[in-house]
């Protein structure tokens, strides 16, 4: 059986300088990005507040990938 914590990608809240690397990157803007809740448990866990960019490295059986996700409040 697979423990729940192997299930859940890591969460990393990037820093504003990250933030505004990652966006210029994309040629877009953070608030651009898919939106997480302020209240979702991983927000929570790291501390994300409303208006930061949050980084979630996963990984499946062909590599791993980094997702982005914008905190809005909720």
């Amino acid at each position: 059986m697979v423990a729940p914590r192997e299930l859940i990608p890591e969460h990393r809240l990037l820093s504003a300088s990250e933030a505004k690397k990652v966006a210029q990157q994309f040629e877009t803007t953070p608030d651009k990005f898919p939106k997480i809740l302020e209240s979702d448990p991983q927000s929570v866990k790291i501390g994300a507040k409303s208006g930061q960019l949050i980084a979630i490295d996963r990984k499946d059986p062909t590599g791993s990938y980094t997702y982005y996700r914008y905190v809005i409040k909720g």
